[in-house]
């Protein structure tokens, strides 16, 4: 069974949601991490993991989003968590592509997140784009006042931060975007991670891999970046599939 690490469910309507899950389970892909960007998802979150026994939720607040109101104590974000389906916190992290929020503001609503997955335990799921070399200072910073354990998500940053990230403990996820024709440093990179960190994920609604490009991407697809996350590491599907779910368990432990 294949894990979806990192899919945005809230995309999909009502009426489209079942087929969605139902067809993730034909792929092999049996369960699935729905993201939060902003702490208001959360109620509706809960609920769908609760209907649905193969959904797990993060909560957090996307850096885009990071400059709506007043960011959340630490305290009043880990109330959020207090479900048995909540694990992870997140997405969260910094986004110099698009400046969608203050730098500063996008820092201070990383490091409120980085202090409730250090005291919960939970995996924190970060969001790192055309901002590697902040997220990593964020990082060694924020693990010399204790480890936390956390995982970068779609991974498609610099193999340096790649290397900060495993130094520090952390595990890299990654979509469809393995899958292209030009990511061929992504690949790369990949191949050189060790299995016990690996990942995947498809950040579906987004990033639909080979063959789908330019489609609305669905969790049953994550089995193409999965062969070739496989192919990589000179894995079968079954193999890879093992792997991957045996890493999510061990990160994510509320699912095991």
């Amino acid at each position: 069974m294949l894990v979806d690490s990192h899919c945005h469910l809230d995309y999909f309507s009502a009426e489209e949601l079942p087929g969605v899950i139902a067809r993730a389970a034909e792929s092999g892909v049996g369960e699935m991490v729905t993201i939060g960007t902003r702490l208001a998802q959360a109620p509706w979150q809960k609920q769908v993991a609760e209907e649905n026994p193969g959904v797990w939720a993060a909560i957090g607040i996307h850096p885009h989003n990071a400059g709506e109101g007043d960011l959340p104590s630490p305290a009043e974000l880990i109330s959020l968590t207090d479900h048995p389906k909540v694990v992870a916190i997140g997405e969260t992290g910094l986004d110099y592509f698009y400046d969608k929020a203050p730098r500063d503001r996008q820092a201070e609503n990383f490091r409120i997140h980085i202090q409730a997955a250090r005291q919960t335990g939970l995996p924190l799921v970060i969001h790192a784009r055309d901002a590697d070399d902040d997220v990593a200072e964020i990082l060694r910073d924020e693990t010399g006042k204790g480890a936390f354990p956390f995982l970068l998500h779609c991974f498609s940053s610099t193999r340096a931060l790649a290397e900060t990230g495993l130094e520090l403990g952390g595990y890299l996820s990654f979509s469809g975007m393995l899958t292209f024709p030009k990511s061929q440093t992504i690949r790369d990179i990949a191949k050189d991670v060790p299995k016990d960190r690996l990942l995947v994920e498809t950040d579906s609604p987004y990033l639909a891999p080979v063959p789908y490009r330019g489609k609305k991407c669905e969790p049953g697809w994550t089995a193409h970046t999965a062969k070739m996350l496989g192919e990589l590491h000179g894995l079968s599907p079954d193999g890879i599939a093992e792997l991957t779910t045996a890493n999510f368990r061990r990160l994510f432990s509320r699912t095991a």
